[in-house]
């Protein structure tokens, strides 16, 4: 299993500036071969590097590995834009926006990330530093620091790729590392997870996670960006600029959180995790334009990426099941009506009278439907 781990570069002045220099150059090299790349028509990796290589090479002094990275990132952001373009993300064929997408070359910002391999960079766990590649030859003795978590992981796992980021003034490297992958056992029932903005989640067991502080949050946060952006000075500019990301870190650690919580609770009881499949649901929902800016701030993916990660390196199963009318459908007889559900928060059964809390309701079905998805991938072929 591959687990991203980030740690802080600790760089003096000049390796800073060494630093600094070679994103600058190794993205600007990335803007010219993008744009080589819309103007022939060729977004393939080996074929690209033949009209590429040599000039990436001398014009930036980049090193062969370096060349090839630039060149490998600049396929992969295309192929990116090639799915997003697929799904509908830029707007309809023909649009003015997906035009002028599909026409203009992808741009990278001058401190875009920059992939390392073990050519480039090399790591020196007992002094804690790394030797690191550079348009200005090699860097060494840079110092860098973590939690005792992604210490030890860098340390005393296989490290793959890297990628070097410059953030808010800060230095960092994302290490791809292995981790042992526990064996899957077939579970002794699933824990449905249901996931919503009003409740960010609600387990099966009656557990609920509520979304009243972070939407509190995420509406005094909304209501602090209006006042800086309408006052417009250099000093409120600089404000939003620090705050700019501390509302996605908040969110982050509040699905953190929950992830690891059931998690826990499942690995504790020898359950498996049931979450719905809510893939494309911006595009599937329709909503008032008040409700919009709430929708699109929900982290659903997020947390069920959470989830998935962490219940791998746990070894608890997680499947995902169809959405579709959990919240309609009555866990105890069956019944489905969608007058069965009067308000957000009361499920009452038009037909066997069951009252309940609406999430918990949807999550003792998604739960049910986890078993029964199990079931049908685990079951033997009979011809």
């Amino acid at each position: 299993m591959k687990l991203v781990v980030q740690v802080k570069l600790l760089p003096t002045p000049r390796q800073a500036s060494a630093l600094e220099s070679t994103l600058r150059a190794c993205n600007t090299a990335a803007c010219e071969v993008a744009a080589t790349a819309r103007q022939i028509g060729c977004y393939r990796n080996y074929d690209l590097r033949k009209y590429t290589y040599q000039g990436v090479k001398a014009d930036h002094r980049l090193g062969a590995q370096a060349a090839q990275h630039v060149i490998k990132k600049v396929c992969d952001a295309y192929a990116t834009l090639a799915a997003n373009l697929r799904v509908g993300r830029y707007g309809k064929p023909g649009s003015t926006r997906r035009r002028r997408v599909e026409a203009n070359p992808i741009s990278f910002r001058w401190d875009a990330a920059q992939p390392y391999d073990a050519r480039m960079l090399s790591w020196q766990h007992d002094t804690r530093t790394v030797s690191i590649w550079t348009v200005a030859g090699r860097v060494k003795a840079v110092a860098y620091t973590g939690s005792p978590d992604q210490v030890k992981a860098v340390a005393t796992r296989p490290v793959g790729e890297c990628d070097l980021v410059h953030r808010d003034g800060m230095w960092f490297l994302y290490a791809t590392v292995d981790v042992p992958e526990p064996e899957v056992t077939c579970p002794d029932g699933f824990l449905g997870v249901d996931m919503g903005i009003v409740n960010i989640a609600y387990d099966s067991d009656g557990t609920r996670y509520a979304g009243t502080r972070l939407n509190g949050y995420r509406r005094r946060q909304q209501r602090l960006r209006r006042r800086l952006q309408a006052k417009g000075t250099q000093s409120a500019k600089r404000l939003l600029a620090r705050r700019r990301r501390k509302e996605a870190r908040h969110a982050a650690n509040i699905n953190h959180v929950i992830a690891k919580t059931i998690v826990t609770e499942a690995a504790r009881t020898g359950r498996g995790i049931a979450v719905e499949d809510l893939t494309g649901i911006r595009d599937r929902v329709r909503l008032r334009k008040p409700q919009r800016v709430t929708l699109s701030s929900w982290s659903f993916h997020q947390l069920g990426a959470f989830l998935t990660y962490k219940a791998r390196r746990a070894g608890v199963p997680l499947v995902q099941v169809d959405p579709r009318y959990t919240s309609q459908t009555c866990n105890r007889c069956g019944h489905r009506h969608k007058r069965n559900r009067p308000d957000q928060e009361t499920f009452t059964c038009r037909s066997c009278g069951v009252v309940a809390h609406a999430d918990h309701n949807a999550a003792l079905n998604i739960a049910q439907r986890g078993i029964e998805s199990w079931g049908a991938v685990n079951r033997p072929h009979v011809a």
